[in-house]
């Protein structure tokens, strides 16, 4: 172990760094023996500046985006209404025949198969335009 503290030089940098914390400690200390309050704040904040900057940066990267992706995705659920066309968190697309409660009804495919699924089930409600009302949807 010590050759490796000589090889990275490790013991030398701690020896260092105690040897100016000691300086600096006793230069802050004042005629009455006591630690000024302005030197304090400033140690006190160095020391929670980079805490509160982390958190900042991951509220604002993402806490934030992700509350806003999850309110869209309640005012999307809450929207849904019967005749919309939707695709299931499965894959599935169909369209809404029923909603009750937390239930939705959806028909599927050629034979209009009705299926029941759970209303958080419903990724994303699809936007069906004029040209695809002529033809079947399902």
């Amino acid at each position: 172990m010590n050759f490796l503290d000589k090889l990275l030089g490790i013991g030398a940098a701690l020896a260092e760094s105690a040897g100016t914390a000691a300086t600096d400690a006793a230069a802050a200390v004042g005629e009455a023996g006591e630690v000024p309050a302005s030197s304090m704040i400033a140690q006190l904040l160095g020391m929670f500046l980079p805490m509160i900057l982390i958190f900042v940066v991951f509220y604002f990267m993402l806490i934030r985006p992700q509350r806003k992706k999850d309110k869209q995705v309640k005012e999307m659920l809450d929207n849904l209404k019967n005749g919309d066309r939707v695709c299931t968190i499965g894959g599935i697309y169909g369209t809404i025949t029923g909603i009750k409660d937390d239930a939705v009804t959806l028909t599927v495919g050629n034979q209009n198969m009705t299926m029941v699924v759970a209303r958080w089930g419903i990724r994303s409600v699809e936007e069906v335009s004029i040209e695809n009302d002529a033809t079947e949807l399902n």
